[in-house]
């Protein structure tokens, strides 16, 4: 299963439905978004391409109450779940969440296959080592609405466990 992983996505619709569009070309069959979408139609993206996606918010939260109304709509393709998520896609055991040091410290526990983060806009993919002996992915997109950096996100298999940066096309 591919997934498209993506955040700080600040409005810039035109940027995060080209990165999805990329994504779906690639193969990507959901989609997690770590954070600061900031306004709910922003989700609207997802909609249009048929995209599943698992959403939180990050530090420039918008308004949450149409993000969370909108995650509630019958036959909905939004999961929104508020500050932090762990869910299960294709038998991994995946948490998002938005700040980086967290997403560290999560991924030092060995309760994840895999901890996605945003926030700081710099892409990074690199295991952790974790308390349990093993390792854990840690995937950081950078900023799929180009704030400050590149436009990025990260295309990733999770049969694989591969995960690859890539720019968003413009």
């Amino acid at each position: 299963m591919k997934i498209c992983i993506l955040s700080d996505s600040h409005d810039n619709r035109t940027l995060l439905a080209s990165a999805v569009q990329d994504a779906k070309a690639r193969g990507a069959v959901a989609a997690l978004h770590c954070g600061d979408v900031v306004a709910a139609n922003t989700l609207s993206v997802f909609k249009k391409l048929d995209m599943p996606a698992h959403v939180i918010y990050g530090n420039n939260t918008g308004d949450l109450y149409t993000l969370s109304r909108m995650a509630h709509e019958s036959g909905n393709l939004i999961h929104f779940y508020g500050q932090d998520a762990g869910i299960t896609l294709h038998g991994r055991a995946i948490f998002i969440v938005h700040y980086p040091h967290y997403a560290r410290a999560l991924a030092c526990t060995g309760e994840w296959d895999m901890v996605c983060c945003g926030h700081d806009h710099r892409s990074a993919i690199e295991q952790v080592e974790n308390i349990r002996g093993g390792k854990t992915w840690m995937v950081n997109p950078g900023t799929v609405g180009g704030v400050g950096k590149p436009p990025t996100y990260v295309i990733g298999d999770l049969e694989l466990m591969t995960f690859e940066v890539l720019p968003v096309p413009v």
